[in-house]
Protein backbone atom coordinates (compact mmCIF):
# COMPACT_ATOMS: atom_id res chain seq x y z
CA UNK A 1 0.00 0.00 0.00
CA UNK A 2 1.15 3.60 -0.51
CA UNK A 3 2.36 5.23 2.67
CA UNK A 4 -0.42 7.23 4.35
CA UNK A 5 -0.17 10.99 4.73
CA UNK A 6 0.05 12.08 8.36
CA UNK A 7 -1.63 14.92 10.19
CA UNK A 8 -1.30 16.05 13.81
CA UNK A 9 -3.84 17.55 16.21
CA UNK A 10 -2.84 19.15 19.49
CA UNK A 11 -5.30 20.89 21.82
CA UNK A 12 -4.10 23.40 24.39
CA UNK A 13 -5.58 25.80 26.92
CA UNK A 14 -2.47 27.97 26.79
CA UNK A 15 -1.42 27.04 30.32
CA UNK A 16 1.69 25.02 29.36
CA UNK A 17 3.66 27.22 26.95
CA UNK A 18 7.07 25.67 27.73
CA UNK A 19 5.83 22.09 27.37
CA UNK A 20 3.87 22.97 24.21
CA UNK A 21 6.93 24.56 22.59
CA UNK A 22 8.98 21.44 23.37
CA UNK A 23 6.28 19.18 21.93
CA UNK A 24 6.02 21.20 18.72
CA UNK A 25 9.81 21.07 18.37
CA UNK A 26 9.73 17.28 18.77
CA UNK A 27 7.05 17.09 16.08
CA UNK A 28 9.21 19.17 13.72
CA UNK A 29 12.18 16.83 14.34
CA UNK A 30 10.37 13.72 13.11
CA UNK A 31 12.14 12.07 10.18
CA UNK A 32 8.80 11.82 8.33
CA UNK A 33 7.11 15.22 8.31
CA UNK A 34 3.40 15.67 8.91
CA UNK A 35 1.41 17.03 5.99
CA UNK A 36 -0.31 19.41 8.40
CA UNK A 37 -0.17 20.16 12.13
CA UNK A 38 -3.30 21.70 13.65
CA UNK A 39 -3.10 23.48 16.99
CA UNK A 40 -6.46 24.14 18.63
CA UNK A 41 -6.70 26.72 21.42
CA UNK A 42 -9.47 25.96 23.91
CA UNK A 43 -10.46 29.46 25.05
CA UNK A 44 -6.97 30.77 24.29
CA UNK A 45 -5.77 33.03 21.44
CA UNK A 46 -2.61 31.00 20.61
CA UNK A 47 -0.33 34.01 20.59
CA UNK A 48 3.43 33.59 20.61
CA UNK A 49 3.39 30.35 18.58
CA UNK A 50 6.35 30.35 16.16
CA UNK A 51 6.05 26.78 14.86
CA UNK A 52 4.69 26.14 11.36
CA UNK A 53 1.19 25.02 12.36
CA UNK A 54 -2.42 25.75 11.48
CA UNK A 55 -3.74 27.69 14.47
CA UNK A 56 -7.43 27.55 15.42
CA UNK A 57 -8.14 29.69 18.50
CA UNK A 58 -11.54 29.10 20.08
CA UNK A 59 -13.42 31.59 22.22
CA UNK A 60 -14.98 28.78 24.26
CA UNK A 61 -13.39 25.84 26.05
CA UNK A 62 -14.96 22.83 24.31
CA UNK A 63 -13.15 20.29 26.47
CA UNK A 64 -10.57 17.88 25.19
CA UNK A 65 -12.86 15.85 22.87
CA UNK A 66 -14.65 18.93 21.55
CA UNK A 67 -11.37 20.69 20.81
CA UNK A 68 -9.96 17.64 19.11
CA UNK A 69 -13.04 17.43 16.92
CA UNK A 70 -12.30 20.94 15.65
CA UNK A 71 -8.83 19.79 14.62
CA UNK A 72 -10.14 16.58 13.06
CA UNK A 73 -12.66 18.50 10.97
CA UNK A 74 -9.93 20.82 9.74
CA UNK A 75 -7.79 17.88 8.63
CA UNK A 76 -10.74 16.06 7.08
CA UNK A 77 -11.79 19.13 5.09
CA UNK A 78 -8.22 19.66 3.85
CA UNK A 79 -8.17 16.25 2.16
CA UNK A 80 -4.44 16.06 2.88
CA UNK A 81 -4.38 13.41 5.59
CA UNK A 82 -4.97 9.64 5.83
CA UNK A 83 -3.84 9.12 9.44
CA UNK A 84 -4.10 11.65 12.26
CA UNK A 85 -1.87 11.65 15.34
CA UNK A 86 -3.22 13.33 18.48
CA UNK A 87 -0.89 14.39 21.30
CA UNK A 88 -1.34 15.98 24.73
CA UNK A 89 0.15 19.46 24.92
CA UNK A 90 2.39 18.44 27.84
CA UNK A 91 3.68 15.33 26.08
CA UNK A 92 6.97 14.93 24.24
CA UNK A 93 8.12 12.68 21.40
CA UNK A 94 11.56 11.51 22.51
CA UNK A 95 12.41 9.54 19.35
CA UNK A 96 12.59 11.01 15.82
CA UNK A 97 11.06 7.99 14.08
CA UNK A 98 7.61 7.87 15.73
CA UNK A 99 5.78 9.21 12.68
CA UNK A 100 7.64 6.88 10.32
CA UNK A 101 6.70 3.85 12.43
CA UNK A 102 3.07 4.96 12.64
CA UNK A 103 3.02 5.40 8.87
CA UNK A 104 4.34 1.87 8.32
CA UNK A 105 1.86 0.27 10.76
CA UNK A 106 -1.13 1.73 8.94
CA UNK A 107 0.34 0.98 5.50
CA UNK A 108 0.80 -2.68 6.45
CA UNK A 109 -2.72 -3.21 7.84
CA UNK A 110 -5.76 -1.62 6.14
CA UNK A 111 -7.95 -2.88 9.01
CA UNK A 112 -5.98 -0.96 11.61
CA UNK A 113 -8.13 1.79 13.12
CA UNK A 114 -6.24 3.00 16.18
CA UNK A 115 -2.64 2.79 17.38
CA UNK A 116 -2.07 3.58 21.05
CA UNK A 117 1.31 4.88 22.16
CA UNK A 118 3.07 3.90 25.38
CA UNK A 119 3.06 6.79 27.82
CA UNK A 120 6.09 7.03 30.11
CA UNK A 121 7.30 9.63 32.58
CA UNK A 122 10.64 11.44 32.36
CA UNK A 123 12.31 8.41 34.00
CA UNK A 124 10.89 6.01 31.42
CA UNK A 125 8.38 4.55 33.87
CA UNK A 126 4.91 3.62 32.59
CA UNK A 127 2.24 3.75 35.29
CA UNK A 128 -0.12 0.82 35.58
CA UNK A 129 -3.12 3.00 34.64
CA UNK A 130 -1.35 3.95 31.40
CA UNK A 131 -1.34 0.37 30.07
CA UNK A 132 -4.57 -0.35 28.12
CA UNK A 133 -5.23 -3.87 29.38
CA UNK A 134 -6.25 -5.52 32.63
CA UNK A 135 -3.04 -7.52 33.07
CA UNK A 136 -0.80 -4.48 33.16
CA UNK A 137 2.34 -5.85 34.81
CA UNK A 138 4.34 -5.62 31.57
CA UNK A 139 3.95 -2.28 29.74
CA UNK A 140 6.23 -3.57 26.96
CA UNK A 141 3.75 -6.23 25.84
CA UNK A 142 2.04 -4.88 22.75
CA UNK A 143 -0.66 -6.27 20.52
CA UNK A 144 -4.41 -5.97 19.90
CA UNK A 145 -6.34 -4.36 22.76
CA UNK A 146 -9.76 -2.88 23.48
CA UNK A 147 -8.67 0.61 24.60
CA UNK A 148 -6.11 3.34 24.04
CA UNK A 149 -4.74 6.36 25.87
CA UNK A 150 -5.91 9.82 24.87
CA UNK A 151 -2.47 11.34 25.49
CA UNK A 152 -0.83 9.81 22.42
CA UNK A 153 -2.45 7.81 19.64
CA UNK A 154 -3.10 7.66 15.90
CA UNK A 155 -6.39 7.23 14.04
CA UNK A 156 -7.26 6.03 10.56
CA UNK A 157 -9.19 8.81 8.85
CA UNK A 158 -11.35 6.27 6.95
CA UNK A 159 -12.26 4.78 10.35
CA UNK A 160 -13.28 8.21 11.67
CA UNK A 161 -15.29 8.86 8.52
CA UNK A 162 -17.23 5.67 9.27
CA UNK A 163 -17.73 5.80 13.04
CA UNK A 164 -17.68 9.54 13.71
CA UNK A 165 -15.43 11.69 15.87
CA UNK A 166 -15.09 12.20 19.62
CA UNK A 167 -18.20 12.47 21.84
CA UNK A 168 -17.84 16.19 22.52
CA UNK A 169 -20.55 16.19 25.19
CA UNK A 170 -18.29 14.11 27.48
CA UNK A 171 -15.99 17.17 27.81
CA UNK A 172 -13.47 15.22 29.91
CA UNK A 173 -13.29 11.54 30.83
CA UNK A 174 -14.09 8.21 29.11
CA UNK A 175 -14.34 9.72 25.65
CA UNK A 176 -11.62 7.24 24.63
CA UNK A 177 -13.82 4.31 25.67
CA UNK A 178 -16.77 5.59 23.65
CA UNK A 179 -14.63 5.96 20.53
CA UNK A 180 -12.79 2.66 21.05
CA UNK A 181 -16.02 0.70 21.50
CA UNK A 182 -17.44 2.20 18.30
CA UNK A 183 -14.25 1.31 16.42
CA UNK A 184 -14.32 -2.29 17.63
CA UNK A 185 -18.02 -2.60 16.86
CA UNK A 186 -17.31 -1.49 13.29
CA UNK A 187 -14.63 -4.18 12.92
CA UNK A 188 -11.50 -2.06 13.26
CA UNK A 189 -8.40 -3.18 15.15
CA UNK A 190 -6.89 -1.26 18.09
CA UNK A 191 -3.15 -1.87 18.50
CA UNK A 192 -1.05 -1.02 21.54
CA UNK A 193 2.51 -0.39 20.32
CA UNK A 194 4.89 0.16 23.28
CA UNK A 195 7.74 1.12 20.95
CA UNK A 196 5.92 4.38 20.22
CA UNK A 197 6.63 6.47 23.30
CA UNK A 198 5.08 9.72 24.44
CA UNK A 199 6.92 11.16 27.42
CA UNK A 200 4.42 12.65 29.85
CA UNK A 201 4.76 13.97 33.40
CA UNK A 202 3.44 11.72 36.15
CA UNK A 203 0.09 13.19 37.18
CA UNK A 204 -3.19 12.20 38.80
CA UNK A 205 -6.48 12.56 36.92
CA UNK A 206 -7.98 13.83 40.19
CA UNK A 207 -5.96 17.04 39.72
CA UNK A 208 -8.90 18.30 37.66
CA UNK A 209 -11.57 19.86 39.89
CA UNK A 210 -14.37 18.17 37.95
CA UNK A 211 -12.71 14.74 37.80
CA UNK A 212 -15.09 12.86 40.10
CA UNK A 213 -18.25 14.39 38.65
CA UNK A 214 -17.31 13.85 35.01
CA UNK A 215 -15.92 10.37 35.67
CA UNK A 216 -19.19 9.18 37.18
CA UNK A 217 -21.48 11.00 34.75
CA UNK A 218 -19.60 9.83 31.68
CA UNK A 219 -19.50 6.20 32.82
CA UNK A 220 -23.29 6.26 33.02
CA UNK A 221 -23.53 7.96 29.64
CA UNK A 222 -21.11 5.42 28.13
CA UNK A 223 -23.21 2.51 29.41
CA UNK A 224 -26.47 4.06 28.21
CA UNK A 225 -25.02 4.81 24.76
CA UNK A 226 -23.00 1.70 23.98
CA UNK A 227 -23.92 -1.37 26.04
CA UNK A 228 -26.62 -3.98 25.43
CA UNK A 229 -29.34 -3.56 28.06
CA UNK A 230 -28.43 -6.66 30.17
CA UNK A 231 -24.86 -5.38 30.60
CA UNK A 232 -25.72 -1.85 31.77
CA UNK A 233 -26.44 -2.72 35.45
CA UNK A 234 -23.46 -5.07 35.53
CA UNK A 235 -21.09 -2.40 34.23
CA UNK A 236 -22.41 0.29 36.55
CA UNK A 237 -22.41 -2.06 39.53
CA UNK A 238 -18.76 -2.99 38.96
CA UNK A 239 -17.68 0.63 38.69
CA UNK A 240 -19.72 1.79 41.69
CA UNK A 241 -17.95 -0.85 43.77
CA UNK A 242 -14.51 0.12 42.46
CA UNK A 243 -15.13 3.85 42.88
CA UNK A 244 -16.30 3.46 46.46
CA UNK A 245 -13.33 1.26 47.33
CA UNK A 246 -10.90 3.84 45.91
CA UNK A 247 -12.57 6.99 47.26
CA UNK A 248 -10.52 8.89 49.83
CA UNK A 249 -12.46 12.12 50.43
CA UNK A 250 -15.98 13.16 51.39
CA UNK A 251 -15.92 15.95 48.79
CA UNK A 252 -14.94 13.46 46.09
CA UNK A 253 -17.71 11.13 47.21
CA UNK A 254 -20.34 13.86 46.95
CA UNK A 255 -19.07 14.93 43.53
CA UNK A 256 -19.01 11.33 42.29
CA UNK A 257 -22.60 10.57 43.30
CA UNK A 258 -23.73 13.93 41.93
CA UNK A 259 -22.17 13.03 38.59
CA UNK A 260 -23.73 9.57 38.67
CA UNK A 261 -27.20 11.07 39.20
CA UNK A 262 -26.53 13.57 36.41
CA UNK A 263 -25.63 10.71 34.09
CA UNK A 264 -28.94 9.00 34.79
CA UNK A 265 -31.19 12.02 34.34
CA UNK A 266 -29.59 13.97 31.49
CA UNK A 267 -29.52 13.22 27.74
CA UNK A 268 -26.48 11.19 26.74
CA UNK A 269 -26.67 11.38 22.94
CA UNK A 270 -27.82 8.73 20.48
CA UNK A 271 -28.03 5.17 21.79
CA UNK A 272 -26.19 2.74 19.51
CA UNK A 273 -25.39 -0.38 21.57
CA UNK A 274 -22.57 -2.64 20.48
CA UNK A 275 -23.30 -6.00 18.93
CA UNK A 276 -23.01 -9.12 21.05
CA UNK A 277 -20.22 -10.33 18.77
CA UNK A 278 -18.29 -7.22 19.79
CA UNK A 279 -18.84 -8.12 23.45
CA UNK A 280 -17.39 -11.54 22.70
CA UNK A 281 -14.49 -10.06 20.73
CA UNK A 282 -13.60 -7.77 23.63
CA UNK A 283 -13.84 -10.68 26.04
CA UNK A 284 -11.43 -12.73 23.92
CA UNK A 285 -9.05 -9.77 23.88
CA UNK A 286 -9.00 -9.86 27.67
CA UNK A 287 -11.36 -7.05 28.63
CA UNK A 288 -15.13 -7.61 28.42
CA UNK A 289 -17.07 -4.33 28.40
CA UNK A 290 -18.07 -4.57 32.05
CA UNK A 291 -14.56 -3.88 33.44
Amino acid sequence: MPLPRLGVVIVTMGTRPIELAALLASVEKQDVPAARVVLVGNATPLTGITADVTRIPLEENLGCPGGRNVGLRALSESGEVDVVIELDDDGLLIAPDVFRRVQRLFADDPGLGIVGFRVADENGVTERRWVPRLRADDPMRGGPVTAFLGGGHAFSMPMLDGIGHWPAEFFFGHEESDLAWRALDAGWTILYEPGLVLQHPRTSPARHATHYRFTARNRVWLARRRLPVPLIPVYLGVWISLAMARMRSAAGLRAWWGGFAEGLRTPCGPREPMKWRTVWRMTRLGRPPVL
